[in-house]
């Protein structure tokens, strides 16, 4: 499809979730009300037109800040988990009073990853977030910041977004930021900088447009939102990043307008169920340094990890840990669950099955990791063969 074809299609899209950034809510002192109220004008508009939304939404440390009158400039990471202790139902706050005025109900969730990583868990708190949407309630979700460590966060909302995605069913997201868009070239340095209106796939010279440093009021820049929507869209599901102060800006997109940038889907979608989990809420807790012929085993002919294909292991890991697979190059090709632990793995690296049961002296599981528990990063297949 063409990019106005495309825009037009958004225009169906019924389920939606919008990420809003810090960036879009912050003011110098805090929270800026009167953007959450025009964000809450536009959805209830979205939600008489039968749309259901989710909203994944930043701001609880910005909203802590105004709480104590900008007297305390977090610096570090307990002050932050402190400030979004106490701005976070102050964000809530806002939200309902802005809701309110259009007679809707919204409700707080707030997510971690380390407890998403239980299958269980996840397929709780999807329950729930499709009960609300039936019950006609807009759920509003957020990182946990307050229990949140580096080990178990998401590395931005950006992240969170594509997961919610999946838990929501959704068939759109729109990212609001402080920016129009993806740029050609970072805007705040090259006065003659263009913004690209669609990008039909999110490749290594599509990454090579973010800048790396994130916004001054959030953690996530433009590279998360690139990676973000290199996740979203191989789940099936368009992706655009917008301006969100622009006026009328989620309703323009709605309706078809070329507002900002617009991620194309996956013609056919890679990630899904057991594989977005896997893609969106396990932390890879190593590296796997795979040799040509195994990049190409998993990526042109959908198969699993074998031990010879391996010829390295960095980091400690047990079985049934997310790893990361990369090229010899250092570029990730996959990640996927294990099926054996890092002692146990550096002792087989680049032999084969027969050799590791001769050696063991037991019959062994011959897959590193199977095609079944990978997701493929570097290609389009994702576990499937040529003939599948």
């Amino acid at each position: 499809m063409e990019d106005s074809t495309w825009r037009e299609f958004l225009s169906n899209r019924r389920r939606i979730v919008i990420k809003i950034g810090s960036a879009v809510l912050a003011s110098e002192i805090g929270i800026d009300e009167t953007v959450i109220i025009q964000i809450a004008d536009q959805i209830s508009k979205l939600k008489a037109d039968g749309r259901e939304i989710i909203i994944v939404s930043s701001g609880a440390i910005a909203a802590g800040i105004l709480r104590l009158k900008g007297k305390i400039r977090p610096k570090t990471i307990p002050e932050k988990q402190a400030l979004a202790a106490i701005g976070q139902g102050r964000l809530m706050e806002y939200y309902e009073n802005a809701f309110s005025r259009f007679g809707i109900v919204v409700a707080q969730v707030l997510l971690t990853r380390d407890g998403l990583v239980s299958r269980r868990r996840y397929t709780n708190a999807k329950n729930t977030i499709q009960t609300l949407l039936r019950w006609g309630i807009i759920p509003i979700i957020n990182e946990n910041d307050t229990v949140a460590t580096d080990e178990i966060q998401f590395t931005d909302n950006d992240a969170l977004s594509v997961l919610v995605v999946d838990l929501a069913d959704a068939d759109l997201l729109i990212t609001l930021s402080d920016i129009d868009g993806l740029y050609n070239k970072d805007p705040r340095v090259h006065p003659d900088a263009e913004i690209i209106d669609l990008v039909e796939e999110v490749d290594e010279a599509t990454m090579a447009m973010a800048g790396s440093e994130p916004g001054r009021a959030g953690r996530g820049g433009m590279r998360s939102k690139l990676e973000a929507a290199r996740m979203v869209t191989s789940c099936g599901v368009p992706m655009v990043i917008a301006k969100g102060r622009r006026p009328e800006c989620i309703l323009d997109i709605m309706k078809g307008r070329p507002i900002g940038t617009l991620f194309l889907p996956k013609k056919r979608p890679i990630l899904k169920g057991k594989k977005a989990w896997i893609a969106c809420t396990l932390n890879p807790e190593g590296v796997l340094r795979l040799d040509e012929g195994a990049v190409e085993a998993i990526l042109r002919h959908g198969k699993s990890l074998l031990p010879v294909g391996i010829k390295g292991v960095d980091g400690q890991f047990e079985q049934g840990a997310c790893v990361v697979c990369v090229d010899p190059r250092g570029q990730r090709v996959a990640s996927g669950i294990v099926n054996w632990d890092s002692r146990d793995l550096r002792k087989i690296l680049g032999l084969r099955s027969k050799e590791i049961s001769k050696m063991l002296g037991l019959d062994v599981i011959p897959e590193v990791i199977h095609r079944d528990n990978m997701v493929v990063l570097g290609g389009s297949n994702n576990g499937r063969k040529k003939d599948d």
